[in-house]
């Protein structure tokens, strides 16, 4: 086995990126795949010569439609006499097309402003999309602040899955995690393509392709109770617009399942839930709550105790009340005591 001394040193995708741009823009003739793969940052690393470089031309492929996403204007130009052969096509970015117009100018200071922003946002969070944010602020040539660039504040994420499902969702990799369903008392391992990480009512979602069920679901992360583990498979998506599909089927059954429940006046469950749900009106102590997940809202009323009272459905007065009676039981102690008579 070979010692991890001799692989390839790892490059970050946005200087793999920003390297990119800036090759492209620095010919005028452009650059064919082969030059790319072979003299840029990120790529030569693990070009082969004479080997298999199928997987570095895929990553290429990928990192032009990233480019493209930024808005950079990304040309391909086909040799004379030679149509039609993409071993021969050549790409570049002209420089005039992707300048700022001239009155859009950015100080030291914005940039770096910006610049910040955009790092709120790392690893953890919305990485890719922070990362090319980065690349795209890099890529206007203006040197930033010095002096404050000492504070990057960072926003992170409760779960801890967040960070590998982003990374396989960069790469196109299927994952495994063991997710625990309500009312299971044990944990299944689940085989999905990620297609999406979305945030729906203050809660993160990982939508993607169940390998098992051959479909489309949609996992909370926080009930993914194990290690996110990416395997060595790799998919292509079909279809677009993923988060916004599933966040139209959230938003679809957030909107149809919705809750009566009545607060005692001048309680912490009255100021919360009436931010939330409520009209602000003075004394209002009747509520109308929307959920998406039962088991999510029957906690959050239990965790209340005695200062809310569900009015409907049924069965989700029936979870809250099952709630308080363990919490109840689990707190007597009583019980399991006899009597001497």
């Amino acid at each position: 086995m070979p010692s991890s001394s001799s692989s390839p040193p790892r490059v970050p995708v946005e200087e793999r990126l920003f390297s990119l741009v800036l090759a492209l823009l620095a010919t005028e003739t452009g650059l064919t795949k082969s030059e790319v793969l072979s003299t840029v940052q990120g790529y030569r690393q693990r070009y082969s010569a004479s080997g298999d470089n199928a997987s570095l031309e895929r990553q290429f492929e990928r990192d032009k439609d990233d480019i493209r996403e930024l808005g950079v204007p990304l040309e391909t130009v086909e040799s004379p006499g030679d149509a039609g052969n993409n071993q021969t096509l050549r790409y570049r970015i002209p420089k005039g097309a992707y300048d700022l117009p001239a009155d859009v100018v950015f100080s030291a200071e914005e940039i770096t402003l910006l610049g910040l922003a955009a790092t709120v946002w790392r690893e953890g969070s919305l990485s890719a999309e922070s990362r090319r944010a980065i690349m795209k602020l890099r890529s206007l040539g203006v040197e930033s602040d010095e002096p404050i660039l000492g504070y990057a504040p960072r926003l992170r994420v409760r779960e801890s899955a967040f960070e590998p499902l982003s990374v396989a969702l960069e790469r196109r990799t299927i994952v495994q995690f063991p997710y625990l369903k309500p009312g299971e008392s044990a944990s299944r391992l689940r085989t999905v393509a990620p297609l999406a990480l979305i945030q729906h009512q203050g809660r993160w979602h990982l939508h993607g392709t169940d390998q098992d069920a051959n479909g489309p679901r949609t996992f909370l992360l926080s009930r993914m109770v194990g290690r996110v583990t990416l395997t060595n498979r790799t998919f292509e998506p079909v279809g677009t617009d993923f988060a916004a599909h599933a966040l139209d089927e959230l938003e679809r059954i957030w909107r149809s399942n919705l809750a009566e429940i009545e607060v005692v006046p001048g309680t912490d469950a009255a100021t919360r839930l009436n931010k939330r749900y409520g009209d602000h009106a003075p004394g209002n102590t009747r509520l109308s709550v929307n959920y998406s997940d039962l088991n999510i809202i029957a906690d959050e009323l239990a965790s209340y105790g005695p200062e809310v009272v569900v009015l409907s459905p049924p069965h989700l007065r029936e979870r809250v009340r099952s709630r308080l009676a363990a919490t109840f039981a689990a707190h007597d102690d009583t019980a399991g005591e006899g009597s001497d008579g």
